[in-house]
């Protein structure tokens, strides 16, 4: 069911894009010591050895290069991975639902947002107008 209003931010991109507010999200170093602490708890995202074929295309191409996802989110990307895969199999067969569901698990592991890929690749920085630069 649809919420009205912005998602809240996460507590580490608060300090870091400059909105946290003591009165209202409490101490800085206290939220990003939290924040590191749940990090360090979930662990690095790893692939599961039973993903296969386009599945595990899908998370070499997705999920590995999203830097910022954490084991917390292991479920919804096993999720997207498969669906991926069923999508890639049958794709005039992919009915409209599962299209909402692909879109639901995209946005909520961050794969939709472009603030979340990084700025610079082989030292240089990925400017989106330099091709039309010369």
């Amino acid at each position: 069911m649809a919420t009205r209003g912005a998602k809240p931010k996460p507590a580490r991109l608060r300090v870091v894009s400059g909105t946290h507010r003591a009165d209202r999200h409490g101490d800085a170093a206290a939220v990003e010591e939290r924040a590191a602490e749940s990090a360090a708890a979930f662990g690095p995202l790893r692939m599961p050895a039973d993903l296969t074929g386009d599945a595990a295309e899908a998370w070499l191409r997705y999920i590995e290069p999203a830097h910022w996802l954490d084991a917390s989110r292991e479920a919804a990307a096993i999720a997207f991975c498969e669906l991926w895969a069923e999508f890639r199999g049958n794709p005039l067969g992919f009915i409209a639902s599962r299209h909402g569901q692909l879109r639901a698990y995209m946005n909520e592991l961050g794969l939709t947002d472009e603030r979340n890929r990084r700025q610079e690749r082989d030292g240089k920085t990925a400017d989106p107008a330099a091709r039309y630069l010369g």
